[in-house]
């Protein structure tokens, strides 16, 4: 159940970043299905062309989705339903299953500054070496970057440098029906 309080003082702002976090129901491993993750990949590709957004940065995990876009229209409540609507309806269809897919809520997080910005994608594309699930930036198959941030000529030992040195980051609150969390916005 949404906690209302949580939601105010809370705005979409056209031309804003955010990185935004949303977990599949149950934290179920759908995304281990390549083709289930590609949905994912083309359905921030379709809100990017319908003018909705403009995609800094994504990956898409086995339970979970990171994503670092600007908002270019609409807002972020229309956006993430339009995503996990169109995402659970075809990830369903392709997997044989029905029912919930995504958990009801979503993170979000204001980026105010160029090197937040840069610090949100670093957090967002190591996630997968974090995880276990590639050595170094760029190997694991289910991840995008804008080339004008320079992520793709980081090298993995930059990488390794400053997730030892800990600067900050941590993971996204995790939603109401999750012991570790809050759900912060419903979508």
């Amino acid at each position: 159940m949404q906690n209302t309080r949580l939601l105010l003082g809370r705005r979409s702002s056209i031309g804003l970043s955010y990185i935004l976090t949303t977990v599949v129901h149950d934290r179920a491993p759908l995304f281990t299905n390549a083709a289930a993750a590609d949905l994912a990949v083309r359905e921030f590709q379709r809100l990017d062309q319908e003018g909705f957004t403009r995609s800094i940065a994504y990956v898409v995990m086995p339970d979970h989705i990171h994503w670092l876009v600007e908002l270019r229209a609409g807002t972020l409540e229309t956006v993430m339903k339009r995503f996990k609507s169109r995402t659970a309806q075809q990830a369903n269809r392709l997997l044989g299953r029905v029912g919930r897919f995504w958990q009801a809520c979503y993170h979000d997080h204001a980026i105010r500054s160029d090197e937040s910005l840069h610090r949100h994608a670093m957090y967002l594309m190591g996630n997968p070496i974090r995880a276990g699930l590639a050595t170094r930036l760029g190997q694991y198959p289910h991840h995008g970057a804008n080339g004008s941030l320079g992520l793709r000529v980081i090298r993995s030992t930059t990488w390794a440098r400053m997730d030892s040195a800990n600067q900050g980051w941590h993971l996204p609150e995790r939603c109401a029906d999750k012991p570790r969390g809050k759900c912060v916005n419903q979508g």
